[in-house]
């Protein structure tokens, strides 16, 4: 799994001109799924997300986690995050899952998110042309790939 993770004052996202998740201060996820992943990577994602200390504290200093801040988290499905662009102009996809393997997953990393912080958990819609709007906080962005844990 991969994931672009930014600090947001708000964002939300939009199909078909409604609005089907919004959040306030807090995270926004992008999601890449891989065919390997499996609910361990979700796990270890999950936990290094919402203890990450990406939030200010008092002196300004990134010294708070999501739990400490109780941040809001938006979770957007991005198989794009995958992309191979090492040969050619046109991006290779060849690792992102498929519907069958990554929605199942998806589901689930919304589910272990939402179970584990006491805050909300909104998401976007898996394979939908999707409009998000965000503002960056800090700008902070910070890129996780589970493949590189160790």
């Amino acid at each position: 799994m991969r994931v672009v993770i930014q600090r947001v004052t708000e964002a939300s996202v939009r199909v078909e001109n409604q609005v089907i998740g919004q959040i306030g201060y807090g995270l926004m996820i992008l999601l890449g799924i891989e065919n390997d992943d499996q609910q361990e990577d979700i796990d270890w994602l999950v936990h290094k997300i919402k203890n990450l200390r990406i939030f200010n504290d008092e002196n300004g200093i990134m010294n708070k986690s999501l739990l400490d801040v109780q941040g809001e988290v938006l979770i957007i499905s991005q198989f794009t995050l995958h992309a191979k662009t090492k040969k050619g102009h046109r991006p290779s996809y060849i690792h992102a899952a498929k519907p069958d393997i990554a929605i199942p997953l998806y589901e689930q990393f919304i589910k272990t998110f939402s179970d584990s912080i006491p805050t909300k958990v909104a998401s976007g819609k898996f394979g939908a042309m999707m409009d998000v709007s965000l503002v960056n906080h800090g700008p902070v962005t910070i890129l996780i790939d589970t493949k590189n844990k160790e």
